[in-house]
């Protein structure tokens, strides 16, 4: 049976349908009550500050679209300004007032904007290379919402593990369920996209993507590519890093290479795992609580000595 056609109104209307049904998550219906948060800060402390530090940055993911996207259209100023922003703040805050709750610093997000992105903005004032700039922004963020819903779905399991029922069902649950949604505007819009790019747009974002794809939140960084890396050892995904891969990079190969010669996904997500996950074995974290108290003082150590977390 035919693929139905992916059109402007079906994205439209599917925007509209987030917005309706998961409106931002106030503070004040999370239940933060915590069982023993001694132990969840020494188990998971590092990874509640990654993710609340990445919820919070995107604002600066909104600076990064309208810098390589001149004349944004409808859909995707609709998507970003009225449901995603919204949403993805809420996230922000709330996994920040945890970290708080259990005693961690609250989370230093960063607005820095490179300037790769102001470079290909200014290109893309030339239609064919916004379109290239469009197909980026689709598979940065498709590949990010996946990232993030294995993420939760690890820290979910381990939180229930440690009987941490409430944070898991008032914390974790409404945040990750607002995320599929957004997968599912970034897949559709690049499939349209894909759709109509011509071989050499094409060859253009494979180039292009190679040589800037990032994982969640690291920004091209070392010292967050370290704590990253702390991550997926944390939650066992580098047990087989493969099957993290091939979940995060499936709609990359299939629409940008074509699954070309049996591509499960694109090489650069698997190199960019193993090189945080071995900078993090070399290294450890780059930043974690040195003192804990449950009055919230907690320090934030830098330095690069290697500290290590149970996996």
């Amino acid at each position: 049976m035919p693929k139905k056609e992916v059109t402007a109104q079906k994205i439209h209307d599917h925007v509209e349908r987030l917005g309706e049904l998961y409106p931002p998550i106030p503070l004040s219906s999370v239940d933060f009550t915590v069982r023993d948060p001694e132990v969840l800060r020494s188990r998971y402390g590092h990874v509640l500050n990654y993710l609340a530090r990445v919820e919070l940055e995107v604002d600066r993911n909104v600076l990064e679209i309208l810098a390589v996207i001149p004349g944004v259209g409808e859909n995707d100023r609709f998507f970003y300004q009225d449901v995603w922003q919204p949403q993805e703040i809420q996230h922000g805050l709330i996994l920040d007032q945890l970290c708080l709750e259990v005693g961690l610093p609250p989370s230093t997000p960063s607005l820095h904007i490179g300037l790769a992105h102001y470079l290909l903005g200014a290109l893309a004032h030339w239609a064919p290379i916004q379109d290239v700039s469009r197909m980026m922004f689709y598979l940065s963020g498709a590949s990010t919402e996946r990232q993030a819903v294995l993420a939760y779905n690890s820290f979910t399991a381990g939180l229930k593990e440690l009987g941490e029922d409430a944070i898991a069902e008032s914390v974790v649950h409404p945040i990750k369920r607002q995320e599929p949604g957004h997968f599912a505007f970034y897949r559709m819009s690049a499939e349209r996209l894909a759709a109509r790019m011509r071989p050499w747009q094409m060859w253009l974002v494979q180039q292009l993507r190679g040589y800037s794809y990032n994982l969640v939140g690291t920004n091209g960084e070392e010292r967050y590519k370290r704590d990253i890396g702390g991550l997926l050892v944390t939650f066992g995904l580098d047990r087989d890093i493969e099957a993290y891969a091939r979940e995060i990079g499936r709609l990359e190969a299939r629409l940008v290479w074509a699954n070309r010669n049996g591509m499960e996904f694109p090489p650069y997500i698997l190199d960019r795992m193993n090189e945080s996950v071995e900078l993090y074995r070399e290294k450890g974290l780059y930043s974690v609580p040195e003192r804990f108290d449950l009055e919230g003082h907690a320090v934030p150590r830098r330095t690069a000595e290697p500290l290590r977390t149970a996996a």
